[in-house]
């Protein structure tokens, strides 16, 4: 399933990739009796994983869109609403490349239980101020930045954590499948929040999401895998992020995923800014119509998990740049609909399109960073991928809020999606004039 298994040329010596994991995945018996696109329910912990993750995805889709929609009402300010996303996201920028480093060291199951007990307490906090009224603007922005603090740590260890769950030979379904459960939430929980928000207000999906982190804390208390660090390097944790980040710069099939995913997120992926808009401004939907504009989002994001999960079919830099080149068109063709008031059905019909380009590079993506990453480094590398990819968001968001600001909705989303399209294209080119040069069948 690996698309390189040789690093480029000058790269540190590295452990075998397949090497094996400390927990073995289990009921290898059950595996081969479930669906090919459904084995890794096949193994006992990955199944805990995964019900218990609905539960608190929904809630987290229900208070992002909730807490969205809150403070646009509040500030009717693009840039106030854009800096959420910066306090959430920003502390990746500054803490997830050690963050990386630390996951490598520790019982990754351990630190996710840490994680989500802090993520509980700070919603649970913030519930409360909303539903004694007094919730104010810079209340808020801390919760933001409390939860961003702590998802520099739990990103990368869950990530790094699916390969304990259910080994080297499950793992892109195993990541298609988390894709594919990450975008029911997102059709759900949108949709529920929709309708919450319209009849009781913004209180109720907070409320909720508060308590979506218990059965994920009792589901990590029942596991059996630890994802115990292996074959940990010697050196200062200096040292052990340089070797980490040698690697990521060194290995093509590692670097070329990691750019994409991280401008794919600077400019194209800013929803939680754009959807609110579109919504009220270019639609004129209101709340129920922004809760079905990211339930549609959803169902393409969802389709294109699935897609990937059924068939099998192995990421190649053929295939991720030329869904990021459609993404980029598909956002186009959303701004020239809301800058010309079409129909809303238009609008959700393009969302599912969007969702599902979007998906399938951001699977394809994480697919080829792992599977091409050693065992005792992938928390570094993943945390190299995150930081790029979720250290982007708030400075895309903080563009969004600024760009909408200034010259509108329609403007920013077509600024987003043509940047994307012309970066998809510069990498096409590159890897063309790469094969010219040096055929690598990896890279086929």
């Amino acid at each position: 399933m690996r698309l390189m298994q040789r690093t480029a040329t000058g790269a540190p010596e590295m452990p075998n990739p397949t090497s094996r994991v400390d927990d073995s995945p289990e009921s290898p018996a059950r595996s081969k009796r479930l669906p090919h696109g459904l084995r890794s329910l096949g193994h006992r912990d990955y199944r805990i994983f995964f019900t218990t993750q609905l539960f608190s995805l929904t809630g987290t889709w229900m208070q992002t869109l909730a807490q969205s929609w809150l403070v646009l009402s509040l500030t009717n300010s693009p840039a106030a609403l854009g800096l959420v996303g910066v306090f959430q996201f920003g502390p990746t920028l500054l803490l997830g490349l050690p963050a990386g480093v630390f996951v490598d060291r520790v019982p990754k199951r351990y630190l996710l239980i840490c994680t989500q007990i802090c993520f509980a307490i700070i919603t649970a906090l913030l519930a409360i101020q909303l539903e004694r009224g007094e919730l104010q603007l810079w209340q808020i922005y801390a919760a933001a930045l409390g939860l961003g603090i702590f998802s520099a740590f739990d990103m990368p260890a869950r990530q790094a954590f699916v390969v304990d769950l259910v080994g080297q030979d499950d793992l892109m379904n195993g990541i298609a499948l988390n894709s594919a459960l990450f975008n029911t939430s997102r059709i759900v929980g949108p949709a529920l929040a929709g309708l919450l928000l319209s009849h009781y207000g913004p209180g109720i999906c907070f409320v909720l999401n508060s308590l979506s982190y218990i059965p994920v804390i009792i589901g990590l208390l029942l596991m059996h895998a630890m994802g115990l660090p292996r074959n940990v390097s010697e050196g200062s944790p200096v040292e052990r992020l340089r070797e980490g980040l040698a690697y990521a710069l060194q290995t093509r099939a590692v670097l070329l995923p990691i750019i994409l995913a991280g401008l794919m997120a600077l400019f194209g992926m800013n929803f939680n800014v754009w959807a609110p808009l579109l919504a009220r401004d270019a639609f004129d939907i209101g709340a129920g119509g922004f809760g079905l504009l990211m339930s549609s989002l959803g169902v393409g994001s969802l389709t294109g998990a699935l897609l990937l999960a059924f068939t099998g079919r192995r990421p190649s830099p053929r295939m991720l740049v030329s869904t990021a080149l459609i993404f980029g068109l598909l956002e186009i063709a959303l701004a020239i609909a809301a800058r010309f008031g079409a129909p809303p059905l238009l609008a959700m019909a393009l969302m599912v399109g969007v969702g599902f380009t979007m998906t399938s590079t951001m699977t394809q993506a994480n697919t080829t960073v792992q599977t091409n990453t050693p065992d005792a480094m992938r928390g570094r590398v993943m945390s190299i991928y995150l930081t790029v990819f979720a250290g982007g968001t708030p400075i895309g968001d903080a563009l969004a809020g600024a760009f909408s600001q200034n010259w509108g909705v329609a403007v920013a989303i077509a600024i987003g999606g043509a940047v994307v399209a012309a970066v998809a294209l510069l990498i096409a080119r590159q890897l063309g004039r790469a094969e010219k040069a040096r055929p690598d069948p990896a890279l086929g």
